[in-house]
């Protein structure tokens, strides 16, 4: 793999999404995200109009989380939680499917419910993103929800919140990236703290991961002599 610093840099979701996040921490990490010229920040909703307002004039993108960190709201609430989102300045959010009913296999809500985060995501023009938790899910039920997001086309299936069992693994995004066909992207997060596993994520298919330890990996490229 020869990615470049600012190319792997271009790919990471620069995340704080902790309970317990004070106006300190969000200035920090958009500091560091603008610095780094990393793809986005990563926060819950309520933050967003504050850290859009600290990367005004930068090219680092706003990014929210819905229905986080354990997606067991209402579609209604989940749809209202993404357009409030939006309205205060968010550039791409992800949005965690109810993984109950994907346990259910009740695939027609799953479907049902993308559909309606997606909407909401292209009238503004802006990404959306759909977390699966793959910790929880047995393989056929990825490839299941992958399918429909080859259906339903959101700009990204990603792995995992980070708050479950378990985070990204290599084959969990390689079926997702199968299922979900050339025109849905990957997006790899959880458990994501080097270059090493960084790398591995990328070389199974991701083109975004989420993490916050994006300077980590930055240093250890340049240890590596990766310019």
């Amino acid at each position: 793999m020869a990615l470049t610093i600012k190319e792997i840099a271009g790919m990471v979701d620069h995340t704080n999404l902790k309970a317990y996040s004070t106006r300190e921490d969000f200035q920090k990490l958009c500091d560091e995200a603008k610095k780094y010229g990393f793809k986005s920040v990563a926060i819950n909703s309520y933050p967003v109009r504050m850290c859009r307002e600290m990367l005004e004039g930068s090219e680092v993108l706003t990014g929210a989380a819905i229905g986080f960190p354990l997606g067991q709201t209402t579609i209604e609430a989940k749809v209202f939680e993404a357009e409030n989102a939006v309205k205060n300045g968010c550039q791409e959010f992800d949005y965690l499917l109810n993984v109950g009913k994907a346990k259910e296999h009740d695939y027609l809500y799953i479907e049902n419910e993308m559909k309606a985060l997606v909407e909401v995501a292209r009238k503004s023009g802006i990404c959306c993103k759909v977390i699966f938790e793959t910790c929880y899910l047995i393989e056929e039920e990825i490839i299941e929800i992958a399918k429909i997001a080859g259906r339903v086309k959101p700009d990204f299936v990603k792995t995992s919140t980070g708050f479950g069992t378990a985070g990204a693994v290599p084959e969990h995004v390689r079926l997702m990236k199968k299922y979900a066909g050339e025109d849905v992207a990957v997006k790899a997060a959880g458990g994501i703290r080097d270059y090493e596993s960084a790398k591995m994520m990328i070389e199974a298919g991701a083109t975004r991961l989420g993490t916050s330890n994006g300077i980590k990996i930055i240093e250890d490229m340049q240890k590596l002599g990766i310019h």
